[in-house]
């Protein structure tokens, strides 16, 4: 014998338990479906949002029908009958939860796809928006570079006329030597006198100064006409 209810008897209730289970799992896959689908439309965000309502408001319904069956298998007065009725609606309950925690996950998943949508589209704002100003900062760092590398080729020209000016002085300064020995020995040869000598060497390191003034002299000039060219 089978308690009734406001809702109507416990059968009924059940039966319609578990046609909205049967609903909410076929409305689960079809959300799945739409998941892995690569529709991203309006449409088919309206229609994803739309079936997921639907299954929670089942969900709910379900679980509303529990508490109502609860109450009907308790006011059953045959022991065996309770015990049974009792299995059914537990089972219910527990079908009803895992369908609401697949719910909650899908829920889940699509809020995180929502945002990412979102960042990505602002994102392409943003660098739309931007994409002047970094093809500007791009040309003047080509300009920058090319600037670079032609003051850089500029002073390795510098550097190489200067090698060359020193390399030529330094010759020079060894044949100045050579023929300064060479005289020496010629004026020892002669008997020139210490006092002739020792002017003879003070001369030659005036000498030696202004030599070393005209190569300071030289660089100087050198790096000032570079800096110019620049």
């Amino acid at each position: 014998m089978e308690v009734g209810g406001g809702g109507g008897t416990l059968s009924e209730v059940h039966q319609s338990a578990k046609k909205l289970l049967l609903r909410c799992r076929d409305g689960l896959e079809r959300l799945e479906r739409l998941e892995h689908s690569t529709s991203t439309s309006a449409a088919a965000v309206g229609v994803d949002s739309e079936l997921s309502f639907s299954v929670k408001r089942d969900i709910n319904q379900i679980q509303s029908l529990c508490v109502e069956m609860d109450r009907l298998w308790r006011s059953l007065a045959a022991k065996p009958q309770r015990d049974l009725w009792k299995r059914k609606v537990e089972q219910i309950a527990e079908e009803a939860e895992s369908l609401k925690e697949s719910l909650d996950k899908y829920n889940s998943r699509s809020q995180k796809r929502s945002r990412e949508a979102k960042e990505r589209a602002e994102l392409l704002g943003r660098m739309n928006g931007d994409s002047s100003h970094v093809l500007q900062i791009f040309d003047d760092d080509a300009q920058a570079m090319h600037s670079v590398r032609s003051s850089s080729k500029e002073l390795e020209n510098a550097n190489a006329l200067g090698e060359a000016i020193l390399s030529s002085m330094h010759g020079q300064r060894e044949r100045l030597k050579s023929a300064q020995r060479k005289a020496l020995d010629v004026l020892n040869t002669v008997g020139i006198s210490n006092r002739v000598l020792r002017l003879i060497e003070r001369r030659n390191r005036v000498d030696q100064w202004i030599k070393y003034a005209g190569m300071l002299l030289t660089v100087v000039f050198f790096l000032a006409f570079v800096m110019w060219r620049r």
